[in-house]
């Protein structure tokens, strides 16, 4: 039998294979005349920056091309997060429109000397996407008032970065990549008219995208919540410039941007809380709303249930769960192992959370953030209901589960969300069930979770774990039966009398690519019966 370690092995062997065979081709004089075949035509529609303040943090600040260091800002020290952010040309968005056009075009010709044909670092799709964005999106001093010599490099530079998106739109990894790519080659093809191929070939690829990686429900088939409302953004973006450029929107664009929408209210509009699930973490969705308000886009979605989530609420609580099967392999590099976990806000403030995300791919604790024991919900053995194989610097399911049954009760006095999974039906021949019950007018909580085994030769060890929001305060009982848990000023008591309760310490991942401290609840038992039921409570004081 081949082990994970092996099949790791062998993708990575694989990979690096694939890779350097790409590169190789890449530095050759074939494919440097191959995407240097460009048409003499003209810079025709020109973008409003505005339009993409929805992927870009402007300064508050405007600055001056003048107040860089023009010569010394391409140092080849710089670490890899500061490359990155001066190669994509983003920065030219916070540059006040009084800065030297004459300054600011110099910089491009020196890049574009200094970076003429294909080299891998800088021409990377993502950061070569962006640039192409970025340069036609700042026109004002990228373009205007320039002398026809740097024109004609200016736009032959242009179409040639965007004939490498073209030829390399098949390879990365990440699906927002791709979609960056998609709207670089679009926005190409619109501000010159000329150059149809771009525009059909770009429109192709998106429907492509969108065919491939959004279900019939309007929902990422990655489950992930920020992937959602990336496709979300850039699909209007893409709609606001065929709008500005009065080109006709396609039929598909406005479609998907309605679905889209809909899971967006439903997942974000209707709570405005970020849930933990899937990749999540704290967001800046309220900005996000900011600009869907300006430019007039609305969007309503009433029901309880969608894309494996469920979210009931009323005026003070909110009960959002995962009751959702992990997505396909391919579509899994956020995937959390955190299925029939749940979060509960009281009056806006985050009663039980789960842990977060940490979503550098280079960190350690981008893998422990996978884990089912960052979410509330059960952990056997020590291990998660999914396993993850690494795939180059992503990590993707190896062996996922399915959610086997779930319903959904939403009555005035009586809710109830449950589901249950095989996720540990293959290692510990185990089906893991989940009920959660609320009464609001007690404004209780009654939670059951419960094992079933088919033949249980031997005892295993289980853990319930709640987390909490750092905030949060704890504190036992004295009859070791109950915690207190305090937030703000309100108090909370959860229980479980049949199964030890403690706390212990976690880590929280809710703010990007950081982590603080936390406290979280746990149950801790054995189990050797083929039906076992822990019941909890949590109730408000």
């Amino acid at each position: 039998m081949i082990s994970t370690n092996s099949l790791s092995f062998l993708s990575q062997f694989y990979f690096n294979i694939k890779e350097n065979l790409r590169l190789l081709y890449q530095n050759s004089s074939f494919y440097e005349k191959k995407i240097s075949k460009t048409l003499d035509t003209n810079f025709e529609y020109r973008p409003s920056p505005h339009l993409l303040s929805s992927v870009i943090k402007y300064q508050n600040k405007k600055y001056k091309i003048e107040d860089f260091a023009i010569e010394s800002i391409w140092q080849k020290n710089l670490n890899s997060k500061d490359y990155e952010k001066l190669n994509n040309f983003f920065w030219f968005f916070s540059l006040d429109l009084k800065s030297s056009k004459k300054t600011a075009q110099s910089v491009i010709k020196n890049w574009i000397s200094n970076n003429n044909k294909y080299q891998r670092k800088s021409w990377e799709f993502d950061l070569t996407a962006k640039r192409i964005i970025s340069w036609l999106s700042n026109h004002q001093l990228t373009y205007e008032n320039s002398d026809e010599e740097y024109r004609s490099i200016f736009d032959h530079m242009v179409q040639k970065q965007t004939n490498h998106l073209l030829n390399e739109m098949k390879n990365p990894n990440e699906f927002e990549n791709r979609m960056v790519g998609c709207a670089a080659i679009i926005l190409t093809g619109l501000a010159y008219k000329n150059e149809k191929q771009y525009l059909d070939n770009g429109l192709s690829l998106l429907k492509n995208i969108i065919k491939t990686s959004i279900d019939a429900q309007g929902f990422t088939k990655s489950r992930n919540i920020r992937q959602l409302i990336f496709y979300l953004k850039y699909l209007i973006i893409i709609r606001e410039w065929f709008k500005e450029s009065q080109n006709i929107i396609p039929e598909y664009i406005d479609e998907n941007i309605y679905y889209l929408g809909s899971s967006y209210a439903f997942i974000w509009q209707n709570i405005k809380q970020d849930i933990f699930f899937n990749g999540n973490y704290l967001s800046d969705n309220k900005e996000f709303d900011l600009y869907l308000k300006r430019l007039s886009y609305t969007f309503k979605n009433e029901i309880n249930e969608l894309g494996g989530y469920a979210i009931l609420k009323n005026k003070k609580i909110i009960l959002a769960t995962d009751i959702g099967s992990s997505p396909n392999k391919k579509f899994s590099s956020d995937y959390q192992a955190g299925a029939l976990s749940f979060e509960i806000f009281s009056n806006d403030k985050k009663l039980i959370s789960n842990a977060g995300y940490y979503s550098d791919k280079n960190n350690k604790f981008n893998k422990l953030s996978k884990s089912s024991a960052v979410h509330c919900a059960l952990t056997i053995e020590d291990h998660s209901s999914c396993n993850f194989i690494k795939v180059h610097r992503n990590l993707f399911i190896n062996k996922g589960l399915k959610v086997i049954k779930k319903n959904v009760v939403f009555e005035n006095n009586y809710w109830k969300i449950s589901g249950a999974h095989d996720g540990y039906a293959i290692k510990f021949g185990t089906n893991y069930e989940r009920a959660i019950e609320f009464y609001p007018e007690q404004m209780k909580f009654i939670g059951y979770d419960k094992l079933f085994r088919k033949a249980p030769n031997k005892e295993i060890k289980f853990d319930i774990r709640f987390h909490l929001d750092p905030s949060s305060k704890v504190m036992k009982t004295q009859d070791n039966k109950s915690i207190l848990i305090e937030i703000d000023d309100e108090g909370w008591k959860f229980s479980c009398e049949n199964f030890d309760i403690n706390i212990d310490n976690g880590l929280y991942f809710g703010n990007k690519n950081s982590y603080k401290e936390n406290q979280n609840i746990f149950i801790s038992g054995m189990n050797k019966e083929k039906e076992q039921v822990i019941k909890w409570e949590i109730e408000k004081l």
